[in-house]
């Protein structure tokens, strides 16, 4: 078979060493098979390894392939859609529980780091960037909600206030969070993986699932192997293919474009963002951007609908970025690199079984860092038969693509371009 390497992005090239780790070859009995190694996976089987169960992961490539290793590295709290959405679609009670959790994965990230010692460049602070009047008055409106729930940890900025964060002319004001922040994303998924070792579990790599057959007691199979569980926790999200075809029809991949700088001198890096926050802005398609730990800037955006690798990455990117800092327009772009992420109808992830021994998560809808991991403690739960939190995101109400998988990309470009107007607007 075929070995699938890392993508040629800035995380493979200076990622943690890692150790070789083995395809599955023959017949393996555990607890509890996961299909796929990124950060949802993975979260699930160190919260089921810490209580006791006996895991096994199959990864189709290497861990953190997908998108745990090629994303903008971003600490960033909530759900793509957030707390108000939630609160207008679902019942007061489902509305505080998901409300209640929608600061946890930060927080879960921060304990696996310090329990450990996971090495990823771990920083405090991520600044929400007003484009427009309008996007200042939603980010008013945010803090409100946030606080509302707990979330204090909040500063709005005006546009003198957020100058002395961001060296940029783009922004009218902010929000400041310093439950945010920054990480090396490849490197967290490979301490996570060390840390799933270290607890007991294995990782089959190169190993993808093929079939899964249903049943009393359910059967992963790989080209060379296959595994017998009690239970199977499905954690493909964009990189799943058709291995579930009544997941699929609800969800669809997406690509966003990631660029990196050569590095920078410390001078011009500490002018950028002279407190080195991590920074996103407001806009439907917004950018994001953040210092590496060698004085790097790296600055993200863009979505190709149905996950297509554009031509000319730093062509669709690069005046992204100058448009925020045009000072660096002389600077050399040393890496460019695509990664996709899965997007439902409703923009808030998919939860939920199979059956009664096959669990699913996915659909971040480009919020997946900290989903993730939270997602991985509540799948752990629901296993252990604690299933209030599962069951408050297994009820979110979600639909098919209108006209189904034929129509998915022209529909969502379509919605993506007016939203797009409506940044350019700003109405």
């Amino acid at each position: 078979m075929a070995h699938t390497a890392y993508p040629q992005s800035y995380y493979a090239a200076s990622a943690n060493p890692v150790p070789e780790r083995p395809e599955l070859n023959g017949e393996v009995e555990t607890d509890v098979c996961i299909v796929g190694a990124g950060y949802t996976g993975l979260s699930t089987a160190i919260a089921l390894l810490e209580s006791g169960f006996k895991v096994s992961i199959v990864e189709a490539a290497k861990v953190g392939f997908g998108a745990s290793g090629r994303n903008g590295g971003q600490i960033v709290n909530s759900y793509s859609r957030d707390i108000d959405v939630i609160e207008r679609s679902v019942g007061p009670k489902q509305a505080k529980l998901l409300g209640d959790m929608a600061f946890e994965g930060g927080r879960i990230i921060r304990e696996r780091i310090a329990k450990y010692n996971i090495q990823c460049d771990l920083k405090d602070g991520g600044v929400f960037a007003a484009n427009t009047p309008k996007h200042m008055k939603h980010l008013e409106s945010q803090k409100k909600l946030w606080e509302r729930y707990g979330h204090t940890q909040l500063e709005l900025m005006d546009a003198k206030r957020i100058r002395e964060v961001v060296d940029s002319d783009a922004y009218v004001g902010g929000m400041l969070d310093m439950s945010g922040g920054h990480i090396h994303p490849l490197n967290l998924a490979l301490g996570e993986a060390a840390a799933v070792e270290s607890l007991g579990g294995v990782i089959y790599e190169q190993s993808p699932a093929i079939r899964i057959d249903r049943g009393a007691n359910p059967v992963v199979h790989t080209p060379n192997g296959r595994i017998k569980a009690k239970f199977v926790v499905v954690a493909g999200n964009a990189y799943l293919g058709n291995l579930i075809p009544e997941l699929s029809a609800k969800s669809m991949p997406c690509g966003t474009q990631v660029i990196t700088t050569e590095p920078l001198s410390a001078e011009l890096a500490k002018s950028l963002l002279p407190q080195d926050y991590c920074v996103e802005d407001c806009n439907y398609l917004l950018d994001y951007y953040r210092l590496t730990s060698d004085k790097r800037l790296i600055f993200g955006g863009g979505v190709v609908y149905g996950a297509r690798d554009p031509a000319n990455i730093e062509a669709i990117i690069r005046p992204k970025m100058l448009k925020a800092f045009p000072q660096l327009k002389d600077v050399k772009i040393d890496y460019a690199w695509t990664g996709n992420f899965l997007l439902t109808l409703s923009r808030l992830p998919q939860v939920g079984r199979l059956g009664d021994n096959i669990y699913y998560s996915q659909g971040c809808s480009g919020h997946g860092v900290t989903y993730t991991h939270l997602a991985g403690k509540v799948l752990a739960e629901a296993l252990r038969g604690q299933a209030e939190r599962f069951d408050a995101f297994a009820d979110l109400p979600h639909y098919p693509f209108p006209g189904g998988r034929l129509f998915q990309v022209p529909f969502s470009a379509l919605g993506a371009w007016y939203y797009t107007l409506r940044d350019k607007l700003g109405v």
